[in-house]
């Protein structure tokens, strides 16, 4: 129905400005059909600031709109802010969708996201014209980030410019009516990507044919490339042992756990007992790798022990493009596999491969075959992971689905940058009071790593608008990324806080404390470089975003040989066993774990300190007591002795904890060894003695946390960390501590890892430049 002629005696204009995710979500689309239904007229537009609307008619109905526009958004739609401001009235008769104009200002744009069920219904439905097409999408749907080239949102905009819409995808996108109108991704299989098959020693095949033969390959056994939305895949079929295990070898994967993917929610309630907060987090639309309690004898054929080993959780994640679910197969198709393990394309600590090129040579030791398109990839973007807690998500990588979504903060920021850690890298760009976290990039030892995390600082930069003026990193001198910001930004414009500092301010600016608020944060970590040159990360600290005060931390012990001391938890163990004073014996599982040279060389290190660096880490705490009982003694990926000792303690629940030694300063870890050693010589089982561990540490950090309150009258806390990615260490944290009267602030919007340490140290750089300084700064 056409919007009719303005026929009100004195009709009103306004200039309706929208902010927010707001292009590539299907918004002006959505304008166009409220304008029309409110018979107003006028026109919608995109512009770098957002979407802008003239509407004209009647001032109720443009009251209407301007009320509307908002609250009724499309399902992808994050208004952050609408503007109206009065124009001259115009007259016309007729509302269209005008050409996008550049101006000055900001938009967002979207994440990717999961394939609408509608896309599904046409994806599965034989009479439609996109049936079984791998890159069908709606404004409802589809890749949005990974995509975007330039600003404002349009096709020329995308890496969908090289794909002239045919006439019937034309049609639909100038047609009111349907879900594609407006859709800057729409394609159909005579205009849209094409899919091929690319092996050695094959003929390279193409659409169904290419579709077709991949599945078999999957089938006997092969490893296929899957190029998706953010990058490539290595998948293989996830119920074959055999598959799972070569693949693993080629990535030099060692144990690390493979993520699954399956169809539907009920195959995913086949391989895991989620709770309905995870089942929510699985079928959302971000789609993530949610880790869950594995289900013992998974119906699909899933082997826990090849895919997840040592866990007691499984990382399960639904189909969210078309491809996948062709691959994983259609109601009606040949029966093909079950399950796949879908992980990132990449060697361990490389950047995930997006061009096609480089991935035919960076994958050639992994992939058998290619299953790949002509629709480039932008930008990297992994695959977001989450697990939850306390009926919450606790985020474990935040990235595709989430990232670059605006995080709101509590105080103004200038235009700056904070470049992370070095390890499970992600950056943060802010002005004003919005801030954005890139997607996952990677470890940045790697020169692939560092190239990527420059360009995806311009891209980002790009979309935001942000043009940083100050750059915050870690103080650690050695770290790529703080390298890069002095490489970049002129030392004078550079901002260095201190580790764990970074990990308590992320956590207050996420809850969005305010300038002045002080507490209580516990961080808990692996290594951070502290401010007397030693490995913290065992820290009680008393801080506000300005500055902090080490109010207790747990003990030294030396870290023999660095990096060689982390890759081996039997070396830090037997460290732990020199400073409590138990004596090496072989009945000790770390002891046996060495050999008689390791041994002396042990011996010799550590008497003369040569190559060793002092660490209050907890996280080192965590490897030890995992050599002690048994459960692992080399570590093949980060993490895995910690994660394995929580998987062991996990079926004995809350037991009575062993006892630090609280009585001085610092926390004295010596106690907790003893009684570990003299657990695991007496036979009690190594979960047991897991069990007792934790359940110490929950005690520890109860008791120094109630002192502190008493000596300071702080009653909020903040837990961080990546120690407390550990589900029970946090839930059990927080219940206690709750329970006591305190405000517990734990992590749901970024990782408590130093994945989201960036956040904490923009804090720390915005609260620093608006010359508040922190009593406690001079405290340190």
């Amino acid at each position: 129905m056409p919007a009719a002629e303005t026929s009100s005696p004195d009709p009103v204009r306004r200039r309706v400005v929208v902010r927010g995710v707001v292009q590539g979500v299907g918004f002006r689309p959505h304008a166009y059909a409220l304008a029309r239904s409110l018979h107003l007229v006028g026109a919608v537009w995109n512009t770098d600031g957002g979407v802008v609307a003239e509407v004209e008619g009647d001032s109720a109905d443009v009251e209407e709109f301007a009320r509307r526009v908002a609250t009724d958004a499309p399902p992808l739609a994050v208004v952050s802010a609408v503007e109206v401001a009065e124009v001259e009235p115009r007259g016309g008769t007729e509302f269209c969708i005008a050409a996008s104009e550049p101006t000055t200002g900001r938009t967002f744009v979207s994440p990717d996201v999961t394939v609408c069920d509608d896309c599904l219904a046409d994806l599965r439905d034989p009479a439609n014209r996109r049936y079984r097409h791998p890159f069908l999408t709606c404004t409802n749907c589809g890749p949005r980030y990974t995509i975007t080239t330039g600003l404002p949102y349009d096709r020329p905009a995308t890496t969908m410019a090289g794909f002239p819409m045919c006439e019937a995808c034309a049609t639909e996108y100038a047609d009111p009516a349907d879900r594609r109108f407006h859709a800057q991704t729409i394609c159909c299989p005579g205009c849209g990507p094409r899919l091929r098959l690319e092996a050695p020693s094959r003929e390279t095949s193409y659409g169904e044919a290419a579709l077709a033969e991949a599945r078999s390959l999957v089938l006997d056994g092969a490893v296929v490339a899957v190029k998706g939305i953010g990058g490539y895949h290595v998948a293989c079929d996830a119920t074959n042992p055999v598959a799972v295990s070569m693949l693993r070898k080629r990535k030099q994967r060692g144990d690390k756990p493979f993520a699954v993917m399956v169809p539907t929610i009920d195959d995913a309630l086949t391989l895991v007992e989620a709770t309905p907060v995870e089942v929510a987090l699985l079928t959302g639309r971000a789609r993530p790798v949610v880790l869950a309690k594995a289900r013992p004898g998974a119906s699909v054929g899933v082997v826990l022990g090849a895919v997840a080993p040592g866990q007691a959780d499984l990382g399960v994640m639904l189909a969210y493009s078309p491809l996948h679910h062709l691959l994983l197969g259609l109601p009606g198709d040949e029966p093909g596999p079950a399950a796949l393990v879908m992980s990132s394309g990449n060697l361990t600590g490389e950047p995930i491969v997006t061009d096609d090129d480089e991935a035919r040579r960076r994958l050639s030791g992994l992939a058998d075959a290619w299953l790949t398109h002509d629709r480039p990839i932008h930008v990297p973007c992994d695959d977001s992971v989450t697990r939850a807690f306390d009926e919450s998500e606790a985020p474990v990588r935040r990235s595709r689905g989430q990232a670059p979504l605006p995080i709101t903060l509590p105080f103004e920021a200038p235009p700056a940058l904070a470049v992370g850690g070095d390890v499970k890298n992600a950056f943060c760009l802010a002005d004003g009071r919005l801030a954005w976290m890139s997607g996952h990039i990677g470890d940045m030892d790697d020169l692939a790593t560092q190239s990527a995390f420059g360009v995806a600082v311009e891209h980002l930069s790009m979309l935001t608008g942000v043009a940083p003026r100050m750059v915050a990193t870690d103080r650690h001198p050695s770290y790529r990324s703080r390298r890069w910001a002095l490489d970049h930004f002129p030392a004078s414009d550079l901002v260095e806080v201190q580790h764990h500092h970074a990990h308590v301010a992320s956590t207050m600016a996420e809850h969005g404390l305010p300038d002045g608020r002080r507490v209580i944060g516990v961080a808990f970590d692996g290594t951070g470089y502290g401010d007397d040159g030693a490995s913290w990360g065992g820290e009680f600290l008393i801080a506000d975003y300005g500055g902090f005060a080490r109010a207790a931390h747990v003990a030294y012990v030396d870290l023999p040989g660095g990096d060689a001391g982390v890759r081996n938890p039997c070396r830090m163990a037997l460290s732990h066993l020199r400073r409590a004073g138990v004596p090496w014996d072989p009945s000790v599982p770390s002891v046996r774990a060495c050999d008689e040279t390791e041994l002396g060389l042990l011996d010799r290190q550590l008497a003369t300190g040569l190559r060793c660096v002092p660490t209050s880490s907890m996280g080192r705490l965590y490897d030890a007591v995992a050599s002690l009982t048994g459960i692992c003694h080399r570590a093949e990926y980060d993490a895995q002795a910690a994660m394995e000792l929580e998987a062991a303690a996990r079926p004995w629940g809350t037991v009575d904890g062993y006892r630090f030694g609280t009585e001085g300063d610092p926390l004295d870890p010596g106690p907790v060894v003893a009684a570990v050693v003299d657990d695991v010589g007496a036979g009690v089982e190594r979960g047991m003695v897991a069990a007792r561990f934790q359940q110490a540490v929950v005690d520890l950090v109860v008791a120094t946390v109630r002192r502190l309150r008493e000596e300071t009258s702080i009653a909020t806390v903040t837990l961080s960390g990546g120690c407390f990615l550990n589900a029970y260490l946090t839930a059990q944290c927080s219940a206690r501590l709750g329970t006591d009267g305190f405000d517990v602030l734990t992590h749901h919007v970024v990782p408590a890892s130093d994945a989201g340490i960036a956040l904490g140290q923009l804090a720390v750089l915005a609260h620093r430049l608006r010359d508040h300084p922190s009593p406690l700064e001079q405290e340190t």
